[in-house]
């Protein structure tokens, strides 16, 4: 849900936290992960005890009735009968081991049934057991036996109620129906562990997506700053050599040399921080080189009028050339991104771009459009531009905002620090 550490929690997070009971415990087994790699044999539920004694009572009382009908039978001899009694008993008390070893419990009861009349609802409840838990390949070899030996098990045992083809022909489909019930339950189970796991591989890549983009934004700040940085340096070393060719110069201008210099190596020393906070915050990778900055905010929103946009600019800066080149290169980015975001999602809009603050106090961005008219036609994109700007603000000491107003429109909302 991060690409290692963050992975693993996903993984380790419980599955069930309120109804664990609810579902099966071989479905919980494949759904939790610590259940899964714990190795034991997963334990039942309280939904397992429930089936699993609702299942025993249907059994104990199919074969109460199998009794019934053995003991009207004049062919058989008290002793095949007590015989067939201790069968189907020992049937009902192997059905607490079917979650266990469902092939061979229903591999075991097809000679068991044939012999036994107490036993056939151990055998019916054994291969629903094995549909559900097993492949269909031994569902098939179990239930075709099965079949086959339906017609001489009524030529051996005719039944005194039912014709003899009536009684295979009941007998078959109500085998096909356990079989396909069976099957039915096994392919939700199976759905819900595919879902599952597309759940975890969405949202695994939509966390690598989050940090790429993260990435990205750190790598076109860092840019930013080496640019700013440089130019720092650059002007800092061109008054340095005018001192340094000029050291007869007048005491005037070496005072604002000294001054210029002063200035240009504590800004860079800002610089440089902002620039080793970007780069310990994470890796780099590749990206764009954006430079403008708060002075350009006019030429975007003239670039967005001749583009067909209908843009309100509104500026309310104490001293717009007194803002720090980091804060104004990030209100503009944000300002870019909301009227981009906007041509896309919401055209033909009145878009107002706000800008407002003053040293001391920070500076806020605003940009805001009302809901479109009509639909709009769907643009790709995957919202990595905003998840790029809450970065951006984010490492400048700021936070963003952004999600649908009240009238329907959507606003993007910056607080930028200005010391």
């Amino acid at each position: 849900m991060p690409t290692v550490t963050g992975d693993k929690a996903a993984q380790t997070a419980p599955v069930f936290t309120g109804r664990r009971w609810f579902f099966p415990s071989a479905l919980v087994h494949e759904l939790d992960p610590d259940a899964s790699r714990s190795g034991r044999r997963p334990r039942r539920t309280a939904r397992d005890w429930i089936v699993d004694f609702a299942c025993f009572l249907l059994a104990v009382l199919v074969g109460l009735l199998g009794a019934e009908t053995l003991s009207d039978s004049p062919r058989l001899s008290p002793a095949l009968v007590a015989a067939d009694h201790v069968i189907g008993a020992l049937s009902c008390g192997a059905l607490w081991l079917r979650r266990r070893w469902p092939l061979g419990l229903a591999v075991v009861m097809v000679p068991v049934s044939f012999v036994s009349e107490t036993s056939g609802g151990v055998a019916v409840i054994a291969l629903f057991t094995l549909a559900v838990h097993r492949p269909f390949r031994y569902v098939a070899w179990v239930a075709g036996v099965q079949t086959v030996l339906v017609p001489l098990y009524f030529w051996w045992r005719p039944d005194p109620d039912l014709p003899y083809v009536a009684a295979i022909v009941l007998l078959v489909v109500l085998t096909v129906a356990v079989v396909g019930w069976g099957m039915f339950v096994r392919s939700k189970r199976q759905l819900m562990l595919s879902l599952r796991d597309r759940a975890r591989r969405a949202e695994t890549e939509a966390r690598l997506r989050a940090e790429q983009a993260q990435r990205l934004a750190r790598e076109a700040i860092a840019r930013e700053m080496h640019d700013v940085l440089a130019h720092r340096l650059t002007l800092l070393s061109v008054h340095a050599g005018a001192l340094e060719f000029r050291p007869d110069a007048p005491r005037e201008e070496i005072a604002r040399a000294a001054g210029v210099i002063r200035e240009s190596a504590h800004e860079a020393l800002q610089d440089l921080r902002e620039i080793i906070g970007v780069l310990r915050a994470g890796e780099s990778e590749d990206t764009g080189r954006p430079q403008p900055t708060l002075a350009a905010l006019g030429t975007l929103a003239a670039e967005s009028w001749e583009a067909g946009m209908q843009v309100t600019l509104d500026q309310r800066v104490t001293d717009p050339a007194a803002v720090p080149a980091s804060v104004g290169r990030t209100a503009y980015r944000i300002a870019q991104e909301g009227l981009t975001n906007a041509r896309k999602h919401a055209p033909g809009t009145q878009v107002t771009v706000t800008v407002a603050g003053g040293p001391g106090e920070g500076l806020t961005v605003t940009v805001r459009n009302p809901a479109p008219e009509g639909d709009v036609p769907h643009v790709p994109g995957a919202g990595q531009g905003l998840i790029g700007l809450t970065e951006r603000a984010t490492l400048t000491g700021g936070a963003l905002e952004h999600g649908p107003d009240p009238d329907g429109g959507f606003a993007v909302r910056a607080r930028l620090p200005w010391e």
